[in-house]
């Protein structure tokens, strides 16, 4: 299995990856125009993509799961991970950010734009048919983002007490709860109504690529943190990698959970640029939007590099 995917990378990484990296930047383009010629709300456009397609998003990824306990298990992987590793910079941040910066590198360092960047990706680099294991990946950043991420960049600008309750009010978890309940009891979705939520999920990954541009509008010069966005790459490009790449080593030699067909999208998912959303919890809550958006922005272009890089020289070994 590792040596067909090896190969699909061999010919993919040159031609259809750098295309489909390529097509994602010009979506970004897409959202910095509509801001900045049609004056498309940032604001509102994080809102509909945290309150009705990401729901809708997750209780259809959950629901239509493949009923296998190992593939079950990795979304509770990246969960685990992305808390573990938020926590750690959320510490780290203290010595080095007295004001709201902590929080959303703290949030950032937790998850990457697997959604919105990553499901296309790895459509581009394997095909349709590993898609359930991918939207269950994806599944745990998600899970993390609307509860633990979210509490912690709330925390930026509101107390803990209001923090919780506004992530509490966040319907992602409600739906990722209804989802699980779909997959025990074994309950079907009607063929045309999950035909209309796999049409989300396109929804999903353009607003969040253009929501990147919407963030750049009304960006100036001071929200370019340095010490900010080289935190955030050693998260997201050093540590993640090294985390995944750990655990499939671990995995192959002694814990054998997963099938070694899983173990490329786990790398895929670990080397994508930081997360969109990371601009749109920021810009819902009012923390430091302009950092986080020229964050993100900086990921992506260093990840057109960045990532056929990693996988032609990284993933031999790995795999």
């Amino acid at each position: 299995m590792c040596g067909k995917v090896l190969l699909i990378l061999t010919m993919t990484v040159s031609t259809d990856l750098i295309i489909g990296i390529i097509s994602l930047y010009a979506i970004i383009l897409l959202g910095y125009l509509a801001g900045k010629r049609c004056n498309v709300s940032k604001e509102s456009i994080a809102a509909l993509l945290i309150y009705f397609i990401s729901p809708i998003v997750i209780f259809n990824g959950v629901a239509t799961a493949l009923p296998n306990a190992s593939v079950i298990l990795l979304p509770l992987l990246f969960f685990a991970l992305a808390t573990i590793i938020s926590a750690t910079f959320y510490l780290i941040g203290k010595f080095f950010w007295q004001g709201a910066e902590r929080n959303v590198l703290a949030f950032t360092s937790g998850v990457g734009n697997v959604g919105y960047f990553g499901l296309p990706l790895i459509i581009v680099l394997f095909g349709e048919q590993y898609l359930p294991e991918a939207v269950l990946s994806i599944l745990g950043f998600i899970l993390y983002e609307n509860s633990v991420g979210y509490y912690l960049v709330a925390r930026g600008h509101f107390k803990p007490r209001d923090a919780f309750i506004k992530m509490c009010r966040l319907p992602s978890m409600y739906a990722f709860i209804l989802g699980l309940l779909f997959l025990t009891l074994h309950l079907s979705i009607h063929e045309s109504v999950s035909a209309l939520f796999a049409n989300f999920r396109g929804a999903y990954s353009i607003l969040g690529m253009m929501l990147v541009g919407l963030g750049l509008v009304g960006v100036t010069a001071n929200s370019l943190d340095i010490k900010f966005l080289s935190a955030t790459f050693i998260a997201k490009f050093l540590v993640w990698p090294i985390a995944i790449s750990s655990f499939i080593l671990l995995d192959t030699h002694i814990f054998h959970i997963f099938a070694s067909s899983v173990y490329p999208i786990m790398l895929v998912l670990s080397i994508v640029p930081l997360a969109s959303n990371t601009v749109a919890f920021a810009a819902e809550l009012n923390v430091v939007p302009g950092k986080a958006a020229i964050a993100v922005l900086a990921s992506t272009i260093f990840a057109l590099l960045y990532i056929p890089l990693f996988i032609a020289t990284v993933f031999p070994l790995i795999l």
